[in-house]
């Protein structure tokens, strides 16, 4: 029997050894602790504690606009991290708001009730679809349509701000209900909303904007629930506004772009 030298060991066929694949902990943190805020919102709303509720739904909206920036800041991008944060989206911002909105007023609507709960969610879902397949051919200046947060403001904003000054759900259902529709139906319309994607954090500022962002923060702070639902209501009757600017100027409506450039931040639903 002929010896068996190391070079015959380099020739057999062993094959490499699969490098285990992981996921980031930073980015996926931020999303955790969004989906965390809905999941609270909702467990808040069954024990009748609704302005925790709206606040919990608030919370998610400033943890979901963070994981995308860290993610982009660290070079943390991965698709795992877009799949998990369409995921908790559509809990923190489709789910949770329809609930918290039903538990809170619009059961006494009977079939109406349930009726606008479930267009809202599903409005959601769909909206949160079309924005991942829709990713590379959007301009990034814009959504298309409401974005998921914004709605879901609208509709704990509400509540919160109903909450805040004493009035039961029971005498805003209708209220609630008209809410709702509008919230959800806008969110799979070609409406424009401006993303504020195109602003660089970055770049120097004129020393004005500092004082005026604390301006801002110093209104919010008199009275959160009023103030925040006030700006999300301009917000959300500002891509009517867009809309029908362009129209009169001749300007297209549609912000389907030509260009194949995707946003930067691919995996926020804003």
């Amino acid at each position: 029997m002929d010896d068996v030298t190391t070079s015959d060991f380099a020739e057999l066929d062993v094959p490499p050894k699969k490098r285990r694949k992981g996921i980031y902990v930073l980015p996926n943190l931020f999303t955790l602790a969004a989906l965390f805020g809905g999941f609270y919102a909702i467990v808040m709303a069954i024990n009748g504690r609704f302005d925790l509720a709206a606040i919990g739904v608030f919370c998610a909206m400033i943890l979901d606009s963070l994981d995308g920036r860290v993610a982009r800041m660290t070079n943390t991008q991965s698709a795992f991290g877009e799949q998990m944060d369409s995921l908790s989206d559509m809990v923190s911002f489709g789910a949770a708001p329809a609930l918290i909105s039903y538990v809170w007023a619009l059961k006494g609507l009977g079939r109406w009730g349930w009726l606008a709960a479930f267009v809202y969610c599903a409005c959601a879902a769909l909206r949160l679809a079309r924005f991942n397949v829709n990713t590379a051919v959007v301009d990034k200046r814009y959504f298309q349509g409401l974005p998921s947060p914004a709605a879901a403001a609208l509709v704990a904003g509400l509540i919160w701000v109903a909450t805040d000054l004493g009035v039961s759900g029971s005498s805003l259902a209708w209220p609630m209900f008209a809410v709702s529709l509008y919230a959800g139906l806008t969110m799979v319309t070609n409406v424009p909303f401006y993303s504020f994607k195109d602003v660089r954090m970055k770049r120097s500022v004129p020393f004005v904007v500092i004082v005026l962002i604390a301006i801002a923060i110093a209104l919010i702070n008199i009275d959160p629930p009023t103030v925040l639902f006030g700006i999300f209501v301009v917000y959300g009757l500002s891509g009517y506004v867009i809309y029908f600017w362009r129209k009169t100027k001749g300007i297209p409506t549609s912000v389907i772009s030509t260009s194949t450039q995707e946003p930067e931040e691919r995996g926020l639903h804003h």
